[in-house]
């Protein structure tokens, strides 16, 4: 598709805008701070505005002075320009601006046009789409919204992204570690042993919770939603493909209340517990966790919910094994895989951490050490590598109990933390509240693999 002609139409543009944003910079060369952040060598229309912002942006960045000899002679090096003829055309930059103090309403009103066009773009890419009638609907809706998400936040799917400006980031992020040194740190767990190993859930991380059934999968996604929830004033959701929202809230009340969910479930409760049950109860009305307890749901399905959400601190799926794909597959595994790679880019796009139960097969059951490994994860080995972070639940008691499993002392339970694309591996001990379904940290070191 021609840029310059959409359907027999011009792109929108402001040359004048364009001009003058530029002979800003000329003007007074540390007005690009004031732009960097917003404007791109892709957002000009006129491609020699492009070159010529670009080699502004070099000659900054190089602490070097910007003025029209500075300028052309890097044009003309890059084949820009012939000097003869680009000199003239750089020294009327500065005739048709009057003065820097606009620069920023002129890069707004480049940017504004420049957004403009991306949604012409956009819209020609998805008519063209669906009348080719070779995508389903639901992947070209997809495709619809990621990419108008793609312009609302500014991110744009179609460009490279020069090292120079990566850099930039990376250098920026390392001055304000070297001011907090938690600057860097993901969204906590709420498990201070976890945390040290995962430096918390990085934004964007597809985090994989695997477990045998009974383990305590569903009752350690609940405790880090809350965790997070609580102390994060973001907004956690919660897709629970097995239980009801309302299974889940009474799970969330017998961990946060410490009351016996038993007895939550029968009714059989204490006049004690009535006031735990009130407290919590108004402690977790105040978070803004979102619960969709829609049966078989699927990746667009969560996408089209969760773009909705503003403030979106962390994602919660309970679990891998019952959400559906769009389409339908005759080998589980491939469609798992497909749904695990669909988790991992949804991860990316919202920039959020998201925590995925699984549930385990049979294979550790013929060990003698029976406690996870890699090679358990149900269904495919793809959910391996599409995780960041993939971390699995063990209860030696459960196994091997001589003792009522859910008593209230509690018992050992470990996080194995198996794979971490950031950090360290290890295994952490934390305590088992079974009774109230609930996870806590014990002071003990950490044990290395």
């Amino acid at each position: 598709m021609k840029q310059e002609d959409v359907l027999g139409r011009k792109m929108p543009c402001s040359l004048s805008a364009e001009r003058a944003l530029l002979g800003a910079i000329l003007i007074d060369p540390n007005a690009i701070n004031d732009i960097a952040a917003t404007i791109g060598a892709d957002d000009f229309y006129v491609q020699e505005h492009k070159q010529i912002y670009l080699a502004m942006r070099e000659l900054f960045d190089a602490s070097q002075e910007i003025d029209p000899v500075t300028l052309i002679d890097s044009l003309v090096h890059k084949g820009v320009y012939e000097k003869a003829g680009g000199e003239s055309y750089i020294r009327s930059l500065l005739d048709v601006t009057p003065s820097a103090m606009n620069v920023a309403d002129y890069a707004r009103i480049v940017k504004e046009e420049s957004t403009r066009r991306r949604i012409i773009e956009v819209c020609s890419e998805i008519s063209d789409l669906t009348y080719g009638e070779q995508e389903g609907v639901a992947h070209v809706l997809d495709l619809a919204q990621s990419r108008f998400t793609e312009i609302a936040q500014g991110r744009d799917s179609r460009s490279f992204r020069h090292i120079r400006d990566v850099l930039r980031d990376v250098l920026e992020n390392l001055h304000r570690l070297q001011i907090d040194k938690n600057a860097n740190n993901g969204t906590p767990t709420g498990f201070s042993g976890v945390d040290k190993l995962l430096v918390g859930m990085g934004d964007s991380d597809l985090i994989l919770v695997g477990a045998r059934p009974g383990m305590g999968k569903t009752a350690f996604a609940l405790n880090v939603a809350t965790n997070v929830a609580l102390s994060s004033g973001k907004k956690v959701c919660l897709f629970s493909l097995e239980m009801s929202a309302e299974q889940l809230a009474s799970r969330m009340i017998a961990s946060e209340a410490l009351v016996d969910s038993y007895s939550l479930r029968t009714g059989q409760l204490q006049p004690e517990d009535w006031k735990n049950i009130a407290d919590a109860s108004m402690r977790l009305s105040a978070t803004d966790i979102l619960i969709d307890d829609t049966s078989g749901i699927t990746v667009t399905a969560m996408k089209a919910k969760l773009r909705r959400v503003e403030n979106l601190g962390l994602v919660v799926v309970d679990y891998l094994g019952l959400m559906e794909s769009e389409q339908h597959y005759d080998n589980r595994a491939l469609e798992v895989s497909v749904i695990s790679r669909g988790l991992k880019l949804m991860a990316k796009e919202l920039r959020v951490p998201i925590l995925c139960c699984a549930q385990l097969n049979r294979g550790a059951e013929g060990r003698t050490d029976k406690r996870p490994q890699l090679s358990d994860l149900r269904d495919s080995g793809a959910i391996e590598q599409d995780a960041d972070v993939v971390m699995f639940l063990y209860r030696d008691e459960y196994y091997n109990s001589s003792r009522d499993p859910d008593q209230k002392e509690g018992n050992i339970a470990e996080v194995i933390i198996q794979k971490n694309r950031h950090g360290s591996t290890g295994n952490v001990k934390m305590g088992w509240l079974g009774t109230y379904t609930k996870f806590r940290t014990i002071d003990t070191d950490r044990e290395e693999p």
